[in-house]
């Protein structure tokens, strides 16, 4: 079972039953793109193995797979907040992409990330979509556009960026 144009028209259509509920509109997808100098097969591995993952993303993730149909759970201590973040993988296509279902246990709403990598001129190019954030509730600050912007600005060009620099 792969993300394919029936599920993604469900999603589509599913934003829009939420956000006539809730009286928002569907806002700009986030996005953040980084250049690394290394190959996709080497990006890949530091975005899917969860030993690599643990180094720059979040030190708790139990596991990761990068298969359809996994799923992950692990608590993430926010300051004021702590949020049980509920993975599961929606899309693989080997060195090339891979799209998570991202929720929150105990909030309303869904969203849908993907990492896509091209290879460009012997560097290798990662661009995140964040898709859905309008549809979590209740609204608390690590909802807003600017926080999850800046939270994978500081992931994808900062901590893996590093990461990949260093190994």
């Amino acid at each position: 079972m792969k993300f394919d144009f029936v599920a993604s028209s469900w999603l589509w259509a599913a934003k829009q039953v939420f956000c006539l509920k809730h009286k928002t509109m569907i806002i700009k997808p986030i996005t953040t793109e980084q250049l690394f100098s290394c190959s996709t097969t080497r990006l890949w591995r530091a975005i899917t193995n969860v030993k690599e993952m643990r180094q720059w993303f979040f030190d708790n993730i139990p596991d990761f797979k990068a298969e359809v149909g996994f799923e992950t759970h692990f608590l993430v201590d926010a300051g004021e907040r702590q949020f049980i973040h509920v993975w599961k993988i929606l899309d693989v296509k080997k060195e090339k992409l891979i799209k998570y279902h991202w929720s929150y246990k105990g909030y309303e709403g869904a969203g849908i990330v993907t990492f896509l990598i091209e290879s460009k001129n012997k560097q290798t190019l990662l661009k995140l979509t964040n898709e859905g954030l309008e549809s979590f509730r209740p609204k608390v600050p690590e909802f807003t556009r600017e926080n999850c912007l800046q939270g994978w600005q500081y992931f994808i060009n900062n901590r893996l960026k590093n990461y990949l620099a260093d190994s």
